[in-house]
């Protein structure tokens, strides 16, 4: 979660505690320390505010992810700021008797501080939930990077593998070409040899034949 965005909540949190006292204390008071108490509050309110401004700002700067929590939990505090609104109302509009002061006090500032307890718990348990979801995010993005990593590494292996399958090939190729021509040059030997075979038996016959006939004459005379 943004770090800007924790600290506007931490500043609403001690400014929203520190109105819910102080509207306890302009309920007890009369007078001129009524009237301060009373400015304080006005002065206060404006200052929740325009911190829960901020906050709607930062919030929507954000990832989409981030930013849907942060603003339920601007909602909320949002509601928080309306009850302490009213809580400032009634401590105003009660300063007719002490009846009315009383009143306020055992009900509506009672009200107030309950509703605004239960806001900030519920606020607490967003904020953990936040972070809880903030942290899966960032395991998600490790895991990605990771996931991607190991992609890039599988295809420099398998571009490695192809470059060596084609040098493969090449080879074999070469070497295709070379059994073709000994298988050639083994053709022509073959013939070469036969017709040496033919012309060697030819002479032989020959020489034969010759001697055959020189006997012959010989016998004769």
């Amino acid at each position: 979660m943004s770090q800007v965005f924790e600290g506007y909540e931490r500043q609403y949190y001690e400014l929203s505690a520190g109105l819910s006292r102080k509207c306890t204390a302009a309920s007890a008071v009369d007078g001129e320390q009524k009237k301060q108490k009373l400015s304080e509050l006005k002065a206060g309110l404006y200052d929740a505010d325009a911190l829960i401004r901020k906050m709607d700002l930062e919030a929507r700067s954000l990832q989409p992810s981030v930013k849907a929590i942060l603003l339920a939990k601007i909602r909320e505090y949002k509601t928080d700021l309306n009850n302490l609104k009213n809580a400032v109302k009634r401590v105003t509009s009660g300063n007719t008797n002490q009846a009315a002061r009383d009143e306020l006090l055992e009900s509506g500032m009672a009200d107030a501080m309950m509703v605004s307890s239960d806001q900030r718990g519920r606020l607490l348990m967003t904020t953990e939930r936040l972070n809880q979801s903030t942290d899966r995010i960032k395991e998600s993005r490790r895991t990605m990077l990771e996931t991607e990593e190991l992609g890039v590494s599988i295809l420099q292996d398998l571009h490695q593998q192809r470059q060596s399958l084609l040098h493969a090939h090449g080879t074999l190729h070469g070497v295709d070409d070379n059994i073709s021509k000994s298988k050639k040059i083994l053709t022509a030997m073959s013939r070469r040899m036969s017709r040496n075979k033919w012309i060697m038996g030819s002479v032989i016959i020959v020489l034969i034949l010759a001697i055959l006939l020189i006997l012959y004459f010989k016998l004769i005379h």
